[in-house]
Parts: C-alpha cells; sequence; structure tokens
C-alpha cells in the first residue's frame, strides 16, 4: 500500500468550480495514480496502474463514464 500521507493531491480540471463533484489525483510513483473525492479527502481512495489509469482516462474524456453513480 502506498504511503498517502506526503501525496500531493490536485483538483481534476474536469470537476466543476462550485462545490460539487470534484475529484483529486495524486501521482504516487510509479505507474501509479490515485484518485479521491476532494470532499471527503480521509476517505477511499481509488488506485490505477498505468493502463488501467489510462483506460479510465479515456473513458471520462469520451463520455462513455457519464451517469455512473457511486
Amino acid at each position: 500500500m502506498d504511503d498517502l500521507s506526503r501525496a500531493t493531491w490536485v483538483k481534476s480540471s474536469y470537476s466543476g468550480g462550485n462545490g460539487g463533484n470534484c475529484v483529486e489525483i495524486a501521482w504516487l510513483g510509479g505507474d501509479v495514480t490515485a484518485v479521491r473525492d476532494s470532499k471527503n479527502p480521509g476517505g477511499p481512495v481509488v488506485r490505477f496502474g498505468g493502463a488501467a489509469w489510462e483506460a479510465f482516462r479515456g473513458g471520462v474524456k469520451g463520455g462513455s463514464l457519464t451517469g455512473i453513480a457511486g
């Protein structure tokens, strides 16, 4: 498991500026990218390896992940 205490989190450019659905991303080294809900920074974190991150990112950019409920 990666140590997230030193991670630098950045807000996704796809997150709204109105305090709504906000996603934060941190690059953890190697090919691992972490994603969390900015409204719940102590909550769950999803980690992606390189290929999985590219597939996820492509799905978001392409619009195929819209409407997914959490």
